[in-house]
């Protein structure tokens, strides 16, 4: 397998990580390699729900973002891709501190894609894990400049 471009990558961090959405969680792309990624979010007081400890929703955000960079250097670049099923479960409750999405791609096809995430506080204490099926989307890529692998 050709090798990803590092000039795509760092366009491909440039894009997401001042997204509009992403900045509003405030989560940012941390790395991306084949078949892995890490995305980051640092806790704040929109994360919290009414007992004080970071809502579930955001905890699947992460999970549902990460499993989707997993995967995301497996399709071609011309394709976007899509949840189509997100599964967790939640370990324990978060009140701050920086969390850590960790996922990597178990199957990449050429229509569908499944993949996993560990979710780590502050303390490195497992606080999530979940699986995603990711569809692609042809024709619905990214329209960055560079290539996205070197050969």
């Amino acid at each position: 397998m050709p090798q990803p471009n590092p000039v795509y990558i760092r366009e491909l961090f440039e894009v997401i990580n001042t997204s509009p959405f992403p900045n509003h969680m405030k989560m940012r792309l941390d790395t991306i390699e084949l078949d892995k990624a890490v995305v980051k979010l640092a806790t704040a007081p929109c994360h919290l729900q009414a007992y004080g400890i970071v809502h579930g929703g955001v905890l699947a955000t992460l999970i549902d973002t990460a499993t989707f960079w997993a995967v995301y250097l497996r399709i071609p670049q011309d394709a976007g891709l899509v949840n189509i099923d997100l599964k967790l479960n939640y370990l324990k409750p978060v009140e701050d501190g920086t969390l850590t999405a960790e996922s990597c791609a178990i199957r990449s096809g050429r229509s569908l894609s499944y993949a996993e995430a560990r979710v780590w506080d502050a303390q490195r204490v497992l606080v999530a894990h979940g699986t995603s099926t990711l569809m692609q989307l042809p024709g619905r890529g990214l329209k960055l400049k560079a290539p996205k692998f070197i050969d």
